[in-house]
């Protein structure tokens, strides 16, 4: 049986911060240990109860999908083994199959958003206004209606708590200048025009998915963070899809549903889930990964 870790406990490293999920150690000055944890957030509050398998499958598959991009960029990650810059057999329960050494980058400060198909807040703001972000659409697209073309909706990348801001691509110019814009964008749209094309092979349509990227000494590009997972990504089943309707999807969805039927304040502290609830999540987690790469997790 794998460890669930709801937080990660490694004495031998300095602690950087905890996300809502990862915990992130240093590795001296110019390495990190990223350990993904059980933990899952959802309306912005960490949930008390961990998902088991969650921690493990967003690493997995953010793994499979570093090694499938590679050649359009280069990511962070270093191929040290985790196991191996930790002390102890406790220490090294709580990383294995679950944490990363990755090269410190400098991080871009946005969020590279790109959609294929008309859903959630892009849905909302197609409504209101014919169009996604300030990018106009024809008139008359449906719910979960795919695109004619993706679209690259870059956001902010909002503190803890906060929520991430849309922006056009004229604010991403200012901040990064305009090479280094274009290169985001197009790498972007690059990887999700692979990695859609890939996953409809295994039955999975991705509707969005966002990236992010950071800069090493010399000014090159590089994939960091997470890529193409079940919490950056929303991925519904091919087989499942109609246009009109909003898909069932592979990630905390069920959570978020069971949420919906409490008088909660979405504030908080998070509410205790149900052990059903639990256990649906950590095996439509797993499906993801299974789905994806044709392999067990365990």
């Amino acid at each position: 049986m794998s460890k669930t870790v709801f937080e990660s406990r490694i004495a031998s490293l300095p602690l950087i911060v905890r996300g809502k999920v990862r915990d992130i150690y240093a590795v001296g000055e110019r390495q990190m240990l990223i350990v993904t944890t059980d933990r899952l957030s959802a309306f912005d509050v960490v949930m008390p109860d961990p998902i088991p398998d969650k921690g493990r499958v967003l690493t997995a598959v953010s793994s499979f999908w570093f090694a499938r991009l590679a050649h359009i960029v280069p990511n962070h990650l270093t191929g040290i083994d985790p196991e191996s810059v930790v002390a102890g057999e406790e220490e090294r329960a709580q990383v294995r199959g679950r944490a990363v050494v990755v090269n410190r980058l400098k991080p871009l400060p946005i969020e590279a958003v790109v959609r294929g198909y008309l859903i959630g807040s892009g849905w909302k703001d197609y409504r209101k206004t014919g169009a996604i972000c300030g990018l106009p659409l024809p008139a008359g697209l449906k719910m979960a209606q795919k695109l004619p073309e993706p679209l690259f909706t870059p956001s902010t990348k909002a503190e803890m708590g906060q929520h991430d801001e849309n922006i056009d691509f004229a604010t991403v110019e200012k901040s990064l200048g305009a090479p280094l814009a274009a290169q985001v964008r197009d790498v972007t749209l690059r990887f999700y025009g692979e990695a859609s094309t890939y996953a409809l092979t295994r039955g999975i349509i991705i509707a969005d998915t966002k990236f992010e990227f950071g800069l090493d000494a010399a000014g090159t590009l590089h994939l960091i963070d997470e890529a193409l997972t079940p919490d950056s990504s929303r991925f519904w089943a091919a087989d499942q899809y109609q246009v009109g309707i909003s898909p069932p999807s592979f990630d905390k969805q069920i959570v978020r549903d069971y949420l919906e039927t409490l008088d909660w304040k979405k504030q908080p502290p998070g509410p205790k889930l149900p052990a059903e609830i639990i256990a649906k999540t950590t095996a439509k987690y797993r499906e993801a990964y299974e789905r994806l790469t044709g392999k067990s997790l365990d």
